[in-house]
Parts: C-alpha cells; sequence; structure tokens
C-alpha cells in the first residue's frame, strides 16, 4: 500500500481562516462520529444547553451567548418549538421581547446528548498534546469574544443578513427591456396587388 505524502502549501500553513476551516471541519466530523446519526446539531446543542443554564433568555441574548447570527437563530428556535423542545413565553421584566425555556422533553434530549458531546470534545483536545490544551481553549475563547465584539460594533456584517442583502437588491431592480427588433412596415395590400398584376403580364 502507497504511503500517504503531506503536500504542505506554505501560504495556507500561515492562514488562519483555512486553518480555522480545517480545524472545524475536523470537530464536525468527530462530532457527527461520537452522537451518532439524528442526534441533535452542534448549533442546536449549544441553544439547549445555553437555555438550560440560563432559563428565560432572549433570542438577544441567545445571539450573544451562542454566537449564532439572528436569522439562523429565529429559524432553529422556531423548529424546536415545532418539535417540542423549547417554549415560547412572554418576558416578565419586557413586555415587548419573548423569552425561551427547555420543555421536559428538551431536557431529556440535552441530557442524552451531554455525555457524547463531552466525549466528542475530549477526542478534539487529544490530538493536542497534554500541555497546550488550556492554551488552545483560551485562544479559541479570546477570538470568539473578540468575534462578538467586533459583530456588535459593526466592524464585521452579520453573515446571514449581508447573504440576503444582494437577493434583495436583484428583486427591487427592475428587469431592463427587451429591445425590438426593428421590423420592415408591412407592404399594402394594394402592393401585392399590383405585383401579382405585373406577373400576370
Amino acid at each position: 500500500m502507497a504511503k500517504s505524502v503531506k503536500i504542505a502549501v506554505s501560504s495556507l500553513e500561515r492562514s488562519p481562516s483555512h486553518l480555522l476551516h480545517r480545524a472545524l471541519q475536523l470537530a464536525l466530523d468527530v462530532y457527527a462520529a461520537e452522537t451518532g446519526p439524528g442526534a441533535v446539531t452542534q448549533r442546536q446543542y449549544a441553544v439547549l444547553a445555553a437555555v438550560a443554564e440560563h432559563e428565560g433568555l432572549t433570542q438577544t441574548d441567545l445571539v450573544r451567548a451562542t454566537g449564532i447570527d439572528r436569522s439562523t437563530l429565529a429559524d432553529m428556535i422556531a423548529r424546536m418549538i415545532a418539535k417540542a423542545y423549547l417554549a415560547r413565553e412572554r418576558s416578565a421584566t419586557d413586555g415587548r421581547a419573548n423569552t425561551v425555556r427547555l420543555t421536559d422533553a428538551g431536557r431529556a434530549i440535552l441530557d442524552d446528548a451531554a455525555p457524547r458531546v463531552g466525549a466528542a470534545d475530549a477526542r478534539i483536545l487529544a490530538y493536542l498534546a497534554a500541555n497546550k490544551r488550556e492554551s488552545f481553549l483560551g485562544v479559541l475563547r479570546d477570538l470568539a469574544k473578540a468575534g462578538e465584539k467586533a459583530l456588535i460594533d459593526g466592524e464585521i456584517a452579520d453573515a446571514a443578513a449581508a447573504k440576503k442583502k444582494p437577493k434583495a437588491a436583484a428583486k427591487s431592480t427592475p428587469k431592463p427591456a427587451k429591445a425590438k427588433a426593428d421590423k420592415a412596415p408591412k407592404k399594402k395590400k394594394k402592393d401585392r396587388k399590383v405585383k401579382k398584376a405585373k406577373k400576370a403580364d
């Protein structure tokens, strides 16, 4: 069996966006392997865990707690309410806001997933030397906090909202009118009769 040869691309080896993407792919693959088919997704688990730890969070609170963009989170919450994992209630402190809480079914799903997610996290950290794991988690936390601050300060745009803007702009832009081909004026029936008469002569 031929040995696999590692091909290093120097520019990518120093690219944080590329390396983070590869690390994310590893994390998702490990998560899927440990939790199994039919399990809640990593982001669904994050929402359930956040709501369980802080009962009565608003959607804005959940955006900050999980890092999931607002529009994606709204869709997720709607689906999780439909599945009876979450329940929506009017906020006791702000009559204009809604909060979410775990249902019994949602807590059961969270309790079932928690040890599997823990196994996935342990497996990911096991790829690193023991003396690098805490510093690795610290760097990830710092980067996540910096990203949250940049989003709040408007330095970066909400990814989901940015995707929707071009579509909205395309809908509002009127389609250019099709140029009508110049048509030769129709000849009068009288002219046709004259031609026929000439041919008959």
